[in-house]
């Protein structure tokens, strides 16, 4: 069962593979799906780039255009958290971490209906990957 930060939205699970193989999960599930991923970016290789060091940490950008626009036409303010986000790290402990946004923090974040939240909810493809 994912666990959520009441504060700000996010939900954090653990993940049993590593931060590289969750990523490649969650990326031919979301393909799978239909679901087009915009940008896969490997943080701590851009870290590296300048110099400083991050434990393994990968941003996974992906999202419906077909879905996604009506719901930013209906709600423009949601457009701030379109496409959908997923962030996976390794821990100080060598653990893995998946964290997404959570379709009841954007429904209350932006004034949402229950059924545009809905179509936002990735939770069980990311508990999928995680597994």
């Amino acid at each position: 069962m994912p666990e959520q930060s009441s504060s700000n939205g996010v939900i954090q699970l653990p993940s049993r593979h590593s931060v590289s193989e969750t990523i490649d999960r969650l990326d031919k599930l979301l393909r799978e799906r239909g679901l087009k991923v915009f940008a896969r970016i490997d943080q701590k290789l851009e870290a590296e780039a300048v110099g400083l060091r991050l434990r393994p940490t990968e941003l996974l950008i992906f999202g419906n255009p077909k879905a996604g626009t009506p719901i930013m036409e209906a709600f423009p303010s949601v457009a701030i958290d379109l496409p959908l986000k997923v962030v996976v790290w390794q821990d100080g402990d060598g653990n893995t971490v998946i964290a997404y946004n959570s379709a009841g923090y954007l429904r209350s974040r932006h004034g949402l209906t229950p059924e545009s939240a809905q179509k936002l909810d990735v939770s069980a493809l990311v508990e999928l990957a995680s597994s």
